[in-house]
C-alpha cells in the first residue's frame, strides 16, 4: 500500500511539473496568432489614413496601403491586459458567430508598451478598446512562480537518487546485501511445526538458549559456536528448521540464499558478503542464515582453464568474515546444504562451522510426527491411523509426506467427501511413489499381455527368494508416469543397510521380468532394459565397493573414478589396478548376474502354474496387492469383481502389427519404477 501511494505521488509531481514547464514555455500563447508591434502600428496608421482620405482630409491611398487599412478594419474589439512590467498584451478580436458577435476561434495577440502610442493610434483609428484591471502579484506569489519549477526538479532528482540507492538489485547498490530481515509477524513457524528431527532440534535449541542466556555457558569457559552447518537430503526440513529458529530466537534473523551473492559484475559477491556481516555486527546478537550454501561455498578449482572465478573471491571473503582478524562476536552463521561433499574444506574447519547437524530422513516415529503436523488442518476420518501410513512410507522425507497429505486431501475433494479416509491416503501414496495413473492410455492386447507376464515374473520371484528381501506391496499393469507397469516392494521397517543375500535376491527379482517373457512368450523385449541396468550396477558395486565377492575380496576399486576435477579434485588418473584385475572384476560381475539369472529361471520354471495365475490375475484385475498374489499362487480366486476392459489399440488403430513392432519404444523400460529406492549399505 505504501509503495502504491509513493507511485501515485510521483506521477502527480511529474504531471504537475510538465504542466508548469509547458505553461512557462508557451506562456499562454498556444494556438494563438501573434503580431509584431511595428506591424500593428502600421495597420493602425493605414486605417487612420483611410479615414482621412474618405473624409477628404488626406491624399488617396495606394493599393498596398488600402489592403493594410482593410486588415485593420476587420478588428472588432481590442482588450488591453496590463502586465506587471509596464507592458501590455493587446488581444485583437474579430467579428464572428459567437455569443458576443465575435469569432471565438480567431484571436491575435500584440505585445507592446502600456499607455503609449498604441492607445492613441487605436483612438484615432476608431477602434474601441477595453482595459482590464492590472493584477498586482505579491512577493510570495512572484517567488513561488519563479522558484517552484526549480524546486520540483530538485525534489525529483533527490527522489530518483534515493530510489537508486535503496535496496539490492538497483543500479547503484550492486554491492549491498540482499539478506532479508525476518520479523515476528512475518514468520509464524516455531519448533512445534517441526517434527521427525529431534536430535537436530536439540542442537539448535542449545544455540537459541545461548543467545538468550550466554552466562549459563560462558561461566565454565565455553563459547558459542560461530557457525552451524545443517546437512541432509533434499526435503528433510533444513530450511523449515531455520525458519523455526527465526521464530524462536527472539534476535534479528537475516536470511539469504547462496546464489544471491553472485551477480553479473565482478566483485559484487565479495562486497555483499562484507555488507551482510556489517549488518550482522550492527544488530548483534543475531543469526545469519544462508540457504543452499553450496552455490557459493563449492570446493575451489584445481587451476584448470585459467580465468578469474568470481565465486572463488566470494568464498574467500566469506572465509575471512567467518574467522579472520576481526571478531564477529554475537553473529552466528547457520547454513544449509544437501551437497556437503562439494564444500571447500577451509569452510568446514572448526572456527568457521564448529557444529555440523545431520538432518536425515525421518524414521517411523519421525514420520508419524510429521504426518501429525501436516494433518492438523485436514479433517480426517476416524479410521485413519497415521502410524499405519508412516509404516507404509519408509524412506519418505518431510517434503514427501507433506505432498502425500496434500494429494490425499485433493483426492478426497475430487470424490466429494467431507473427510479424508485411508483409501484416499492409499491412492495418494501410490501416486507419489509410482506416478499418476494413465487409465486413458490405450495399449494393444499384446503389449498388455507382455506387461502382465513381466510384472508377474518380478512379483513371483520376490515371493520365492526367501525372507531376506522386501515383501511385495502392490503390482499393477496400469500405466503410471512413463512406465507401462510397476512392481512395488515395500520394506516392513526402516532399512539402513543390507546383506549380501539381500543384494543377490534383488538381482534375481530384477531378472524375473525378462525371464517370464522368455519362458511364456518366447521373446525378449526392451522392457527389461532398466532392470538389466540396475542389476549390473548392483553387481558392480558388490564387487568393487562393498567387498561382497570372494574372488576379489574386501578391496575397493571404485574410488578412483569418483573425483571431479572441476570441484578442485585431482585430475582423473588411470585405473589403479591391472588389466588382469579388471578382467577378474568383469568376470565376477558377469558371474553374479548370470547365477541369479539362472536361479530366477529355475524358480519360474518350477512354479509355472503360479506365474500363469498371477499374470491372468493382472490381466483381469489390473492391480494386485501382496495378499492377492498369495491367494493366486495357492490356487485360490479373488472375491472382488474384475475390471471392465477398455477398447484395445488393436481395435482403435488400423496400423499393421509388424509396423507397430518396428517403431522405436515410446516409453522407458517396464521395470523403471518396479522396485523401491535402493538403500545404502551398512
Amino acid at each position: 500500500m505504501k509503495q502504491s501511494h509513493k507511485t501515485i505521488l510521483l506521477w502527480a509531481l511529474l504531471i504537475f511539473l510538465f504542466v508548469m514547464i509547458y505553461n512557462l514555455i508557451s506562456d499562454g500563447t498556444s494556438g494563438e496568432e501573434t503580431l509584431d508591434t511595428t506591424e500593428f502600428k502600421t495597420l493602425l496608421q493605414a486605417r487612420i489614413d483611410e479615414r482621412l482620405a474618405d473624409a477628404g482630409e488626406g491624399p488617396a491611398l495606394s493599393d498596398d496601403r488600402r489592403a493594410l487599412a482593410q486588415r485593420a478594419g476587420e478588428i472588432a474589439s481590442v482588450t488591453v491586459e496590463p502586465n506587471p512590467n509596464d507592458n501590455a498584451t493587446y488581444v485583437l478580436r474579430y467579428e464572428g458567430s459567437g455569443e458576443d458577435g465575435l469569432d471565438p476561434d480567431k484571436k491575435t495577440l500584440v505585445y507592446g508598451e502600456y499607455k503609449g502610442t498604441i492607445e492613441n493610434l487605436l483612438t484615432a483609428a476608431g477602434i474601441s478598446y477595453e482595459v482590464k484591471a492590472k493584477e498586482e502579484s505579491t512577493f510570495w506569489q512572484s517567488l513561488l512562480i519563479s522558484w517552484l519549477p526549480m524546486l520540483l526538479l530538485f525534489a525529483l532528482f533527490f527522489f530518483f537518487m534515493r530510489q537508486l540507492q535503496a535496496g539490492g538489485g538497483k543500479a547503484m547498490s550492486f554491492g549491498k546485501s540482499k539478506a532479508r530481515l525476518l520479523t515476528d509477524h512475518q514468520n509464524k513457524v516455531t519448533f512445534k511445526d517441526v517434527a521427525g528431527v529431534e536430535e537436530a532440534k536439540d542442537e539448535v535449541e542449545e544455540i537459541i538458549a545461548f543467545l538468550k542466556d550466554p552466562k549459563k555457558f560462558t561461566r565454565l569457559g565455553g563459547r558459542i559456536p560461530k557457525g552451524v552447518l545443517m546437512m541432509g537430503p533434499p526435503g528433510t526440513g533444513k530450511t523449515l528448521l531455520a525458519r523455526a529458529i527465526a521464530g524462536e530466537a527472539g534476535v534479528p534473523f537475516f536470511s539469504i540464499s547462496g546464489s544471491d551473492f553472485v551477480e553479473m559484475f565482478v566483485g559484487v559477491g565479495a562486497s555483499r558478503v562484507r555488507d551482510l556481516f556489517e549488518q550482522g555486527k550492527k544488530n548483534a546478537p543475531c543469526i545469519i542464515f544462508i540457504d543452499e550454501i553450496d552455490a557459493v561455498g563449492r570446493h575451489r578449482g584445481a587451476g584448470l582453464g585459467g580465468g578469474h572465478d568470481e565465486r572463488e573471491q566470494t568464498l574467500n571473503q566469506l572465509l575471512v568474515e567467518m574467522d579472520g582478524f576481526e571478531s564477529n562476536d554475537g553473529v552466528i552463521l547457520i547454513a544449509a546444504t544437501n551437497r556437503p561433499d562439494v564444500l571447500d574444506p577451509a569452510l568446514l574447519r572448526p572456527g568457521r562451522f564448529d557444529r555440523r547437524i545431520i538432518v536425515p530422513r525421518p524414521d517411523l516415529r519421525g514420520r508419524t510426527g510429521i504426518l501429525g503436523v501436516h494433518t492438523r488442518k485436514v479433517p480426517l476420518s476416524t479410521e485413519v491411523a497415521l502410524e499405519v501410513i508412516a509404516r507404509g512410507t519408509p524412506g519418505f522425507s518431510g517434503a514427501d509426506l507433506e505432498s502425500l497429505v496434500n494429494e490425499a486431501a485433493l483426492i478426497a475433494a475430487r470424490r466429494d467427501k467431507d473427510r479424508v479416509d485411508m483409501e484416499d491416503f492409499e491412492d495418494a501414496k501410490d501416486k507419489v511413489m509410482m506416478g499418476a495413473e494413465r487409465r486413458s492410455m490405450i495399449i494393444s492386447d499384446k503389449e498388455k499381455r507382455t506387461t502382465a507376464y513381466h510384472e508377474a515374473g518380478h512379483a513371483l520371484v520376490a515371493k520365492l527368494v526367501g525372507a531376506e528381501t522386501d515383501p511385495v506391496h502392490k503390482v499393477s499393469i496400469i500405466p503410471r508416469g512413463r512406465a507401462l507397469g510397476v512392481t512395488q516392494l515395500l520394506p516392513t521397517e526402516d532399512r539402513l543397510g543390507f546383506t549380501r543375500e539381500f543384494a543377490l535376491n534383488k538381482i534375481a527379482i530384477l531378472m524375473g521380468g525378462r525371464l517370464a517373457e522368455e519362458l511364456v512368450l518366447k521373446q525378449k523385449t526392451t522392457g527389461a532394459g532398466d532392470d538389466i541396468d540396475k542389476a549390473t550396477d548392483l553387481a558392480r558395486r558388490m564387487v568393487t565397493e562393498w567387498g561382497m565377492s570372494d574372488v576379489i575380496g574386501p578391496l575397493n576399486f571404485a574410488s578412483g573414478g569418483k573425483q571431479e576435477v572441476f570441484l578442485g579434485r585431482d585430475l582423473p588418473q588411470a585405473e589403479a589396478y591391472s588389466q588382469e584385475t579388471a578382467q577378474r572384476i568383469d568376470g565376477e560381475i558377469r558371474r553374479i548376474v548370470t547365477d541369479q539369472y539362472e536361479r530366477a529361471r529355475r524358480m519360474l520354471e518350477e512354479n509355472r502354474d503360479a506365474l500363469e495365475r498371477v499374470a491372468r490375475g493382472l490381466l483381469e484385475y489390473e492391480t494386485l496387492d501382496g495378499n492377492d498374489i498369495d491367494t493366486l499362487c495357492q490356487g485360490g480366486r479373488l472375491s472382488r469383481p474384475a475390471v471392465v476392459s477398455k477398447p484395445s489399440a488393436d481395435a482403435e488403430s488400423s496400423v499393421d502389427e509388424d509396423e507397430r513392432e518396428a517403431r522405436p519404444a515410446l516409453f522407458p523400460p517396464l521395470g523403471k519404477s518396479g522396485t523401491d529406492p535402493e538403500p545404502e549399505p551398512a
